[in-house]
């Protein structure tokens, strides 16, 4: 007999909406996973039962139309919520309390749903892997000595451990795709601008955007109905009841031309290694996709210097943490040489690296611009072991992060919607996945190619081991 946990999100709302059970009910049936299941995975930094307890019960006597009404959620500890610690994944905020709520909390609260606490992430999010000073490492539960990925790792652990029915995530160089990758879940990235609480636009060179990490394709798109608004990716208004983005994932129509491709912008810097893992799942993908009658071609990137550009961009959004003097003692090596690296930096040096980003994006554009998808691997490595990762060297560690995810900073640079699908397991049973890459507003496209493969493969119906 399956259990609350084992239905979709979609599923869970539409019981929530039918009064089989209440946003109570839904809430302390996953706060009792969270305090059963999360002390061996370190899926959160902070749990506010009593909060949530509240709030939903408070939801019980409000309409149900709400996009998300009565669904328990988490935000990433990155973002602020009044009253509720914020710690960054940093000892420099161990303490730290903010006093107001960040926009996307606000979205979401008024989304209907229901906050169950914070999920783990890297220090300020800089990194691919959620091991930080403050908090236990993030595993996936897929395999307890490997890692979650990152920066969304916390989001994704729950996710995957069924102690949260879907979760919104931030993504600025493959935040949600990593951790969705080495999860066996679906994460959805959208489009500059999409979602204006995290347009990209405010962010140095435009990185950074919210989306979902989910079981199902439908379930990311439900996230993506909820907090999108208008943007420069205007769509009509919705002919079903769902949302735009969720009528998509369910209807999963449409023939595309795609185009595949396995080099990286980080091949001319940088020595990439693609897994036989992550070669085998990029062979279902197009298997299952020239069987369901899509176009495939071939599509390599012209070799350019994006490494020390990108780089450089990394370094300058790290300049501005707040952390001074003394107190940068308190970071760990990674940050710090990022954080030091950035404040070192010229303005002319800056200024130079963000005009070729500008050209790079308007390159990227240009010459995906005859597919209506671009088809990657998501990672080129299986998921990474616990303390993989260079704790003392943080150039050994940036350069390992290139090496595991070359293909998704360069998708923030350019703006572009992208999605990856947990499409095969290992031999040892681990996740691997491929990334879809859409044109400029194309989430539709995206969502609609993932429901299809999703039919096909049934990666929506297996669970880690244990879970």
């Amino acid at each position: 007999m399956s259990e609350l946990h084992d239905l979709f999100a979609i599923e869970q709302l539409d019981a929530l909406r039918r009064g089989t059970i209440t946003p109570e009910e839904l809430t302390r049936h996953y706060l009792a996973r969270i305090a059963e299941k999360d002390a061996g995975l370190g899926a959160f930094t902070t749990v506010t039962a009593e909060h949530a307890i509240a709030h939903a019960r408070d939801l019980e006597r409000t309409p149900r139309a709400a996009a998300l009404w009565g669904l328990p959620l988490a935000e990433k500890d990155l973002w602020n919520r009044a009253g509720v610690p914020t710690t960054f994944g940093s000892r420099a905020f161990a303490d730290f309390v903010p006093e107001v709520s960040d926009e996307i909390t606000t979205v979401l609260d008024d989304a209907g749903s229901v906050s169950l606490g914070k999920t783990a992430t890297p220090e300020f999010g800089l990194a691919s892997h959620t091991e930080s000073m403050v908090s236990a490492p993030t595993r996936t539960p897929w395999a307890p000595h490997l890692g979650a990925g990152g920066s969304s790792g916390g989001a994704a652990a729950a996710v995957a451990a069924g102690l949260l029915p879907v979760a919104p995530g931030s993504d600025g160089g493959g935040s949600i795709r990593i951790p969705a990758a080495a999860t066996g879940l679906v994460g959805l990235k959208p489009s500059r601008g999409r979602v204006p609480s995290g347009s990209g636009f405010t962010s140095l060179a435009g990185l950074v955007t919210y989306g979902a990490l989910g079981r199902r394709v439908a379930d990311v798109a439900l996230i993506l109905d909820a907090i999108a608004g208008p943007s420069p990716w205007s769509v009509g208004p919705p002919t079903w009841d769902e949302g735009p983005w969720l009528g998509a994932a369910t209807r999963g129509e449409g023939r595309f031309q795609l185009a595949v491709m396995t080099s990286s912008p980080w091949d001319t810097s940088r020595d990439i290694h693609v897994s036989p893992e992550a070669t085998d799942a990029l062979t279902v993908a197009t298997t299952h996709l020239e069987a369901i009658g899509h176009g495939l071609e071939s599509l390599s990137l012209e070799p350019e210097p994006y490494g020390e550009h990108f780089s450089i961009i990394w370094q300058a959004s790290a300049a501005g943490v707040p952390v001074e003097g003394e107190r940068l003692e308190l970071l760990e090596p990674l940050t710090r040489w990022l954080v030091e690296r950035g404040r070192a930096l010229s303005a002319r040096d800056l200024a130079e690296a963000l005009a070729w980003l500008s050209g790079y994006e308007r390159r990227i554009i240009r010459q995906f611009a005859p597919f209506d998808a671009v088809l990657t691997p998501a990672l080129a490595l299986t998921p990474r072991p616990i303390g993989w990762y260079d704790a003392v060297d943080p150039v050994r560690n940036f350069d390992q992060q290139v090496e595991y995810t070359p293909w998704t900073s360069f998708v923030n640079v350019a703006g572009l919607p992208a999605i990856v699908l947990p499409v095969s397991l290992t031999a040892d049973g681990l996740p691997m996945g491929v990334q879809l890459i859409g044109r400029p507003g194309g989430e539709d496209v995206l969502l609609a190619l993932g429901a299809q493969l999703e039919r096909r493969i049934g990666w929506h119906y297996r669970h880690p081991p244990g879970w």
